[in-house]
């Protein structure tokens, strides 16, 4: 089992950043593939990145390409989000996800682990 826990979600106004980090405790050795989706009210989960924590390898939705950051902090068994020039339409629930693999997924479904989610909202 894999316990994971995100934080800094919040309130930012349009054109902010914020960061947000998934710490992962339990079964966390070899490699897999840690990942980020949201889920909007209404509105289906989405994929927003992915990281190997093996080969550091990483992966965007196209619409978050150039504007948010994944990376990893093996030592510390966490996860981050750097998200930059937050528009409004990108509030959601940020959701942390681990797949047992180190094929990387934009799927859902596709992750075995979940994290409960933090909210980000963003203020026009």
């Amino acid at each position: 089992q894999v316990q994971l826990v995100e934080s800094g979600g919040g309130l930012v106004q349009a054109g902010g950043s914020l960061r947000l980090s998934c710490a992962a405790s339990g079964r966390t050795y070899g490699g897999y593939t840690m990942g980020w989706f949201r889920q909007a009210p209404e509105k289906e989960r989405e994929f927003v990145a992915a990281i190997s924590t093996s080969s550091g390898r990483t992966s965007y939705a196209d619409s978050m390409k150039g504007r948010f950051a994944i990376s990893r902090d093996n030592a510390k068994n966490t996860v981050y989000l750097q998200m930059n020039s937050l528009k409004p339409e990108q509030t959601a629930v940020y959701y942390c996800s681990c797949r047992r693999s180190v094929l990387q997924s934009t799927t859902s479904g596709n992750y075995d682990y979940w994290g409960q989610g933090t909210q980000v909202t963003v203020s026009s």
